[in-house]
């Protein structure tokens, strides 16, 4: 599997060959919102309590999960985020803070 720096790239390769530019960030940002809330209503319906209309039954999560990484990827390049090495720091920082929390956690048990 391609790491997040490959993953940018081939974002910002898509986005100057066949996506013409970036949205705005404020564009991306609505777009991320509307992902996010399309993941939101299959989790809720399928994994949740709300009925599954038939209408959603054909909708792929994981093609959901991808839009919300894309648009997630587009607002760090256009933003001069380094995914790869945000991502590293924030597993250190969870990894640091979280050493026994969730093992001390008596609703995880």
């Amino acid at each position: 599997m391609a790491g997040f720096t490959e993953i940018q790239q081939q974002v910002d390769d898509w986005i100057k060959t066949v996506g013409v530019r970036y949205f705005n960030e404020l564009t991306n940002m609505a777009q991320l919102t509307e992902e996010v809330g399309e993941v939101a209503r299959i989790i809720a319906r399928r994994y949740g309590e709300q009925s599954e209309k038939e209408s959603d039954k054909a909708k792929d999560l994981g093609e959901e999960l991808a839009d919300v990484i894309f648009v997630t990827v587009c607002l760090a390049n256009q933003t001069g985020v380094d995914l790869e090495t945000a991502f590293q720091k924030k597993m250190e920082f969870k990894t640091k803070r979280d050493a026994e929390r969730h093992k001390n956690n008596e609703k995880l048990k």
